[in-house]
């Protein structure tokens, strides 16, 4: 694909705005490993290999590591790796910005990506999106989690294709919590998206070591059934959720944000690739 210099100047233009906001909002940026003991736990998520380890499909668990050792806000933005996934919207390897902020829960963090996600628009000249909050059962109805398939394909196919306007969805079942608590039997995390495209996930995140560790060992029972690696034990990503307070993370796509703000027709538009 031809690189477009004035999508790259946005590109830059967005990151410059995100790091200003983070920075403004007392978030500290810890760099952390991109090769790691464990690119994933969700069950999901696909990992590419180097050199005998997994490279992370998201920095959270060496964040949250942070949060452990005593840093209150923390992000990191730098580059992410899935296997399995290239489309319009997926690519192999994208930037994801990821931050987490101690003492919040999801409340607070709608109301930071809807600020975060004004700055960069205003960095393009352009108007903040005007966001509205659904919840999940407005959308589509749970049929539980013995119907998880077919759920994601009406969800794919039907749902997220008509959230076109500036949407928060939130209220997810508790068998799609993921790391997440799940709280009054719904999952507490949401998704944001503008433009018809999925651009971050959000989590109150569970911190219990026990129940995490059970979670990972399901997803690796159901990956193993259908013929898939189980994805390795990060202990010391377990040692340290003990000393982790209560704290609420997202992470958020930096080339989807990019892609749903331009209009660019594609997500290697706005890479180099």
């Amino acid at each position: 694909m031809t690189l477009d210099p004035a999508l790259l100047r946005a590109r830059a233009a967005v990151l410059r705005a995100l790091r200003g906001w983070l920075d403004h909002q007392g978030y500290l940026e810890v760099p952390t490993p991109v090769r790691v003991v464990c690119g994933a736990l969700e069950e999901h998520l696909e990992t590419v290999d180097a050199a005998g380890r997994p490279l992370r499909t998201s920095p959270e668990l060496a964040l949250k590591r942070a949060i452990a050792a005593g840093l209150g806000r923390v992000y990191e933005i730098g580059p992410c790796f899935r296997a399995e996934e290239e489309g319009v919207h997926h690519s192999l390897e994208f930037t994801m910005l990821e931050w987490y902020r101690v003492g919040a829960g999801t409340d607070e963090l709608m109301d930071e990506v809807e600020s975060l996600i004004g700055a960069a628009a205003e960095a393009l000249g352009q108007r903040p999106p005007a966001f509205s909050r659904r919840r999940v059962d407005s959308l589509l109805p749970d049929d539980g989690p013995g119907a998880a398939d077919a759920w994601f394909h009406r969800w794919v196919d039907a749902v997220e294709p008509q959230l076109t306007a500036p949407t928060i969805v939130w209220g997810y079942p508790p068998w799609q919590a993921a790391l997440a608590r799940v709280r009054d039997g719904r999952a507490d995390r949401f998704e944001v998206y503008l433009g018809g495209i999925e651009l971050a996930n959000a989590f109150a995140e569970e911190g219990d070591p026990a129940e995490l560790r059970a979670r990972q060992d399901a997803a690796n029972l159901r990956r193993c059934a259908a013929g898939r690696a189980p994805h390795p034990v990060d202990d010391a990503f377990y040692a340290a959720l003990p000393a982790m307070p209560r704290c609420a993370g997202i992470a958020l796509g930096v080339d989807r944000l990019v892609l749903a703000l331009t209009g660019a027709p594609h997500i290697r538009a706005v890479q180099v690739r």
